[in-house]
């Protein structure tokens, strides 16, 4: 299928490695030009510039803790000032702090809650007014079906992800009148650095129904279908992904 994303702007958080990674290549391999969010790893993030630069279309990686305000209003600004418009917003960066709530500090609940939570907030409020007005866009959230059934150790971990469901469907109430569809992927177990410890337990793999993790390309293109013209009619949902481990 072609997706019709040629001539599209799209702004991924956490573009640098693992799904981020995947969703930005999917992206340019349909056609759109990639901004590359990334917080520390220059390297791997001009990598992944590149790598999408290699499909034909423009790309480039910026710097940004989307945790901080300040720093994701002005790095829109200057995506906007590079490409001169934005069309799709992922906001996948994430990290994680697990722990038993009996042994979690204030600082591993804030620490995640902030970067997962608070920093979609901030790029969500960035591209609003640029997407209200222009009358169209694409926001995905990238959740987690912890956030939907919750997971030992992971309190602020799935806190994050069930509040980005629930930022999604009141972001895409707010939109649809404006031809701006606001939707959530909830990955379940997908190979990634993040999961790595996960990738050869036994319990973990017989509670997938289809007894392997899935893939970060596999994620990736269900966003890039959900970020196309294609899914206009698509809006305020939870798609899990996750081998039929929630059904």
């Amino acid at each position: 299928m072609n997706l019709q994303l040629n001539g599209l702007v799209a702004v991924v958080t956490g573009g640098s490695r693992g799904i981020g990674l995947a969703i930005c290549k999917a992206l340019a391999a349909e056609g759109a030009d990639v901004a590359v969010l990334y917080a520390s790893n220059a390297e791997k993030a001009e990598a992944a510039a590149a790598a999408c630069a290699a499909c034909g279309v423009r790309a480039k990686a910026y710097p940004c803790r989307v945790e901080n305000s300040t720093e994701a209003a002005q790095t829109v600004k200057d995506i906007l000032a590079d490409f001169g418009r934005i069309d799709i917003l992922v906001n996948n960066a994430g990290i994680t702090r697990d722990k038993l709530v009996n042994g979690m500090r204030d600082a591993d609940f804030d620490d995640v809650i902030d970067v997962n939570l608070r920093g979609a907030f901030h790029m969500l409020r960035a591209v609003y007014p640029l997407m209200a007005k222009q009358r169209s866009g694409r926001i995905l959230n990238i959740s987690s079906v912890a956030g939907l059934s919750g997971n030992a150790g992971q309190t602020n971990y799935a806190a994050s992800k069930a509040g980005l469901i629930g930022m999604t469907k009141s972001a895409a109430r707010e939109l649809a009148a404006r031809g701006v569809t606001c939707n959530a992927i909830a990955p379940g177990f997908i190979a990634t650095d993040m999961t790595e410890k996960f990738a050869q337990d036994e319990k973990t793999l017989a509670a997938i129904p289809v007894r392997r993790m899935g893939t970060p390309d596999e994620v990736a293109a269900l966003a890039a279908y959900l970020c196309s013209p294609h899914a206009a009619y698509i809006t305020g949902e939870v798609i899990r992904i996750d081998g039929g481990m929630m059904m």
